[in-house]
């Protein structure tokens, strides 16, 4: 690791890490802290993969709604108006909406062929985004004059790497720049995740092989043709199966090369300090 032990960790001037896991467990909750309380550059992949690497596929689908508005359309051709999204750390809303869900279209879902285009759109966006942390890393200091840096992950980091292989190379690249550590959930908290994706089902990301499995399995089970399919659930019937696909992949993640945080120690942490305890009590020879 890049930090062997805890007085390393507490003694580097350049404090750089990354956190993973799934959304909604506080990732991103805990890179504001940081930045707040203790002077973290805060790198977001989802933000990256919505404005440089998806960006002009999410606003070409805004305007070839637009297009079918006469309106807008005549607009659109004189260059009378500008359409773009407006993706923040806060709302990615633009993002999940053109990933979409699969099913009728009457009711908003895109044919399964399309939803695996931008399924694979998604993939190769976040391992750019992701092989961009070493250049967010120096332009944060050259730039910004940070000297810390937290890489706050898309859930489906997972996905994209194969946790199960400890030379996977893109982990490899990270591990060189960055701590890896997995915010793991307890029960409690997939409950509650569940029944929060139940009231708002998103689009998300799936790895293509548990998303075919899926797919067709949902079909089989109610006998459902593709333009028949429910969208939202579809998308809330995936959920809980991809918590549990994805938990023993976060866990492999941790074990290979980085470090587990609980969420419940994550909610209790108040600043940046306190983050640095609870890091180096996880590395070996906990007190420094």
């Amino acid at each position: 690791m890049l930090y062997p032990d805890a007085k390393a960790w507490r003694e580097a001037h350049e404090k750089r890490m990354m956190v993973f896991g799934m959304s909604g467990l506080g990732k991103t909750h805990l890179a504001k802290m940081l930045r707040e309380t203790g002077g973290w550059f805060h790198y977001s992949v989802d933000y990256r993969i919505g404005t440089r690497y998806m960006g002009e596929y999410i606003a070409d689908n805004f305007k070839r709604e637009a297009m079918k508005l006469p309106l807008l359309r005549e607009l659109l051709m004189s260059d009378s108006v500008h359409i773009r999204s407006n993706i923040t750390f806060d709302n990615l809303a633009p993002l999940s909406t053109y990933l979409g869900k699969p099913g009728d279209p009457a009711r908003g879902g895109l044919s399964f062929d399309d939803y695996l285009i931008r399924q694979d759109q998604h993939r190769r966006a976040e391992i750019e985004a992701m092989r961009d942390t070493p250049y967010f890393i120096k332009r944060a200091g050259s730039l910004y004059g940070y000297a810390h840096f937290i890489c706050d992950t898309s859930g489906s980091i997972c996905e994209v790497i194969d946790p199960f292989d400890p030379e996977d190379a893109l982990m490899a690249e990270l591990c060189a720049e960055v701590l890896p550590i997995w915010i793991e959930g307890s029960d409690a908290h997939t409950e509650a995740l569940v029944r929060r994706f139940d009231r708002a089902p998103k689009p998300m990301y799936y790895h293509p092989d548990f998303l075919l499995a899926a797919w067709a399995d949902y079909r089989a089970e109610t006998g459902l043709r593709e333009n028949e399919v429910n969208p939202d659930a579809f998308v809330r019937w995936t959920y809980a199966r991809a918590l549990a696909h994805r938990a023993p992949r976060y866990k492999a993640m941790a074990r290979t090369w980085g470090i587990t945080l609980s969420a419940e120690e994550v909610a209790t942490l108040s600043d940046a300090e306190s983050f640095t305890d609870l890091v180096a009590r996880k590395l070996p020879c906990g007190v420094a």
